[in-house]
């Protein structure tokens, strides 16, 4: 495996390469016999993998991948929620722009590379942003790292669980928006409770003290009262299970 750029082998004593161009190149193996070609081939949106045999170009493989069925109704609800949606790969500008224009993503960063990843991350949080890092391979383990909030997919590699802050069970984009439904419901009953709570405080604390004589709360109903606020407080956390979460089916 060479990263990022493919594979290569000895079969029957001769070198055989499989990869990018940049492969080819650094093996200084010509590309330019099926320039053409991989111009018309890229041109309908897929990957091009070279194959030379014995230092000279012999073929060329083109692949595409099938989006998943959930992915633009995905991107469509992240955008909903003002959510900017890039795309990270290292494939081709025109294999990724091809996907991006289908789903409707934002921002497309193609020819990455995977050592550079994380650096691109980098370089949208330092110009402010706040991002969130989907990935589910070895070579997404260091921008999971990198990112403010990584998800990893649960059928992805260990390491990428073990990089990211979310892992997400089923390999289901929608799962994404499901993640974010949960946390923002979750902060607004942090913040219900936590107004109640201070609420029920600046208002019983002057009343036991007997600020309001002769109005005063006995100790039996101090305590009873506080016992209630507790429990109103639990049952309202316990609400989210009622929660319906923006993408999970």
């Amino acid at each position: 495996n060479v990263d990022g750029m493919g594979a290569k082998a000895e079969v029957d004593g001769n070198p055989v390469l499989l990869g990018n161009r940049r492969l080819m190149e650094e093996a200084g193996v010509d590309w330019r016999t099926m320039e053409s070609d991989v111009e018309r081939m890229q041109g309908g949106g897929r990957t091009v993998i070279h194959v030379a045999l014995g230092g000279r170009l012999i073929g060329l493989l083109a692949v595409a991948d099938a989006v998943r069925a959930t992915s633009k109704a995905a991107v469509a609800a992240l955008r909903e929620r003002g959510v900017e949606v890039a795309m990270l790969t290292g494939d081709n500008r025109a294999t990724a722009q091809r996907v991006a224009d289908e789903l409707g993503v934002d921002t497309v960063l193609a020819d990455v590379l995977p050592g550079e990843k994380a650096q691109e991350i980098q370089k949208l949080q330092q110009r402010g942003r706040k991002v969130g890092m989907v990935g589910d391979g070895i070579n997404d383990a260091p921008a999971l790292t990198q990112a403010d909030v990584g998800f990893a997919i649960g059928a992805g590699t260990d390491v990428a669980m073990e990089s990211a802050d979310v892992v997400l069970m089923k390999s289901d984009p929608q799962d994404v928006v499901g993640a974010i439904s949960l946390s923002a419901a979750t902060l607004r009953k942090m913040h219900q409770n936590l107004w109640w709570a201070a609420g029920y405080n600046v208002l019983a604390f002057p009343v036991a003290a007997g600020v309001f004589y002769p109005l005063t709360i006995s100790p039996e109903v101090a305590a009873i009262s506080m016992s209630g606020s507790t429990l109103l407080v639990a049952a309202n956390a316990l609400l989210l299970k009622r929660q319906r979460l923006e993408g999970i089916r």
